[in-house]
């Protein structure tokens, strides 16, 4: 058992001689914020005390008596009854030899444990190149694809196309400008037309006849398509499935699902309009289905293209969105109950994330001159490259907004956190090409020559990661990782500055290399779930 569990199981044992009746209890064993309170705390005392009607730190001072002798030296109570635990130190290393034996595969859970998961993200608008909040979402979407399926889930990474609706007439409409060799501003140019490079170019290879403006629509979606996808192959994101809007119209999945609400008698008609009884489920006011024009509000699609996710058989379903959807969470979710198809309330699950700000050379970056409008993710790989806008784009929790400052993205220093961590790898290879021996041979390390309280801090911070991985899984949220990897990498670094690794000693140096070693795993674990890579030289 891991040290973690090798506590919980003799706190569970201790509570079956002082209070077998909470025997079953439930047990928070957690990690102190201050390594001067121990490696494990748990507050069961202050938990049980009054049903046992007990003082809590007599009562934790009984359990601690009780606790049987293990990997730890005799448990302390602090305040008024919390239990500390200090693992051993041959308990606390022996973290380094379980990394070295699992190489790769330590942090993750055995494969095919977990359950069937999709992860929706980017989906843009086939409308022009994607953009930095694009960007954001294939960084969040793809790591926390990552960080499920190193739970043992199986995961589908989704790209659902908008190719229908009134954005992509714009295109089209503009594509077609375009080809009659209208520029923005003239006279004839459509209404919020768009006016990038890109559309330029799209009408330069457009060869159709410039009057058909469904032939415009389609080339234009195709060209745009085959962009985005040259644009998520540079970002280093693959996807399993792209499902397109306009099927959901062409399959009359759109229509079926307006049937069915009206069916299950949850519409009314008024105003000319076709509603939606969305306050029969907490909606703070119904909403509109069927405009008195005749077509569909946005979210109907939303919902029927939802219904196919769950009858794929995904009973989890994980949306990256901007927080420009917040309202749809409801409006989709709402639409699913009236449905009246099984669907949970609640379901599926959201990660909305913030806006991106571009700042370069002190100043905020607005437009691409490709894009006309924004920024683009293309422009930020051509500026810092993959790495560093991986790394940045998920060290902040999604729903913060966030300022990408491409200047300190470029500094190669300690203010840059994805050259930080990427060094302390780097370092931990150029001391191994300086040893010149087999990381094969530190399986036989003595570990008991490591007495330094750094050295007991890195084996400390190396225990975390599994459970820091499955937290960041659970919870949708690898700047988690992103944190871990800092600290990681802040506390290499100051043992590296501190201590000599290839000393004279043999002992010492095998021990002081195979802890060395077992950090450069975990770095490159970690970096490898953000889809950032590890390098051996910088």
């Amino acid at each position: 058992m891991d040290p973690k569990s090798q506590v919980e199981t003799a706190l569970r044992a201790a509570l079956a001689k002082v209070a077998p009746e909470h025997a079953d209890a439930h047990i928070l064993v957690e990690r102190p914020k201050q390594a001067g309170h121990g490696d494990f705390s748990t507050n069961i005392a202050l938990q049980l005390a009054k049903a046992l009607k007990r003082n809590p730190r007599e009562l934790a001072q009984e359990i601690a008596r009780a606790v049987p002798a293990g990997a730890f030296d005799t448990p302390e109570i602090a305040g008024p009854g919390f239990i500390n635990f200090r693992l051993r130190s041959g308990t606390r290393l022996a973290v380094v030899n379980r990394v070295l034996k699992e190489k790769e595969r330590y942090g993750r859970a055995q494969p095919g444990t977990g359950e069937k998961v999709q992860v929706e993200f980017v989906s843009a608008n086939p409308t022009g190149p994607l953009h930095v909040g694009h960007g954001r979402q294939a960084a969040l979407g793809d790591a926390i694809a990552a960080l499920l399926e190193s739970q043992g889930h199986k995961v589908t990474r989704e790209f659902y196309y908008n190719d229908a609706g009134a954005q992509i007439d714009k295109l089209a409409w503009s594509v077609q400008a375009r080809a009659r060799g209208k520029n923005p501003g003239d006279q004839g140019w459509p209404e919020e037309g768009y006016a990038g490079e890109y559309i330029e170019d799209i009408a330069r290879e457009f060869k159709g006849d410039v009057d058909d403006v469904e032939a415009a629509r389609r080339f234009a979606v195709d060209y745009l398509r085959r962009e985005q996808d040259v644009d998520l192959q540079a970002f280093g994101v693959k996807f399993d499935v792209y499902y397109l809007e306009s099927s959901l119209y062409a399959d009359g999945k759109v229509d079926a699902v307006v049937k069915t609400w009206t069916a299950n008698g949850k519409t009314y008609e008024k105003d000319g309009a076709l509603w939606l009884r969305t306050t029969e489920y907490g909606d703070d006011k119904d909403r509109v289905v069927r405009k008195s024009d005749g077509g569909n509000t946005y979210f109907v699609p939303d919902v029927a293209y939802h219904l196919t996710k769950w009858q794929r058989g995904f009973k989890r379903v994980v949306d990256v969105q901007g927080t420009d959807h917040h309202s749809t969470v409801t409006r989709v979710r709402v639409g699913l109950q009236a449905l009246n198809a099984g669907v949970p309330k609640g379901w599926p699950d959201y990660v909305l994330h913030s806006i991106v700000k571009v700042m370069r050379g002190g100043e905020e970056v607005k437009m691409s001159k490709r894009a006309g409008s924004y920024v683009t993710v293309r422009d930020l790989i051509d500026w810092v490259g993959r790495d560093a806008v991986r790394f940045f784009l998920v060290s902040r929790k999604a729903d913060s907004e966030f300022i990408f400052d491409v200047d300190l993205a470029r500094q190669k220093s300690d203010e840059n956190p994805v050259y930080y961590v990427q060094y302390a790898h780097a370092r931990v290879c150029s001391v191994f090409a300086q040893w010149g021996g087999s990381v094969d041979k530190l399986a036989s390390a003595q570990l008991d020559a490591l007495k330094h309280e750094r050295e007991a801090a890195l084996a400390r911070l190396l225990d975390e990661f599994p459970e820091t991985v499955a937290k960041a899984a659970t919870e949708a949220a690898p700047h988690d990782i992103a944190f871990y990897l800092r600290e990681l990498a802040a506390q290499f670094h100051s043992y590296y500055n501190a201590e000599r690794i290839l000393v004279d000693d043999e002992n010492l140096r095998t021990a002081r290399l195979a802890l060395c070693a077992a950090v450069r795993q975990t770095l490159a674990n970690g970096l490898s779930l953000i889809g950032v890579s590890a390098p051996e030289k910088m």
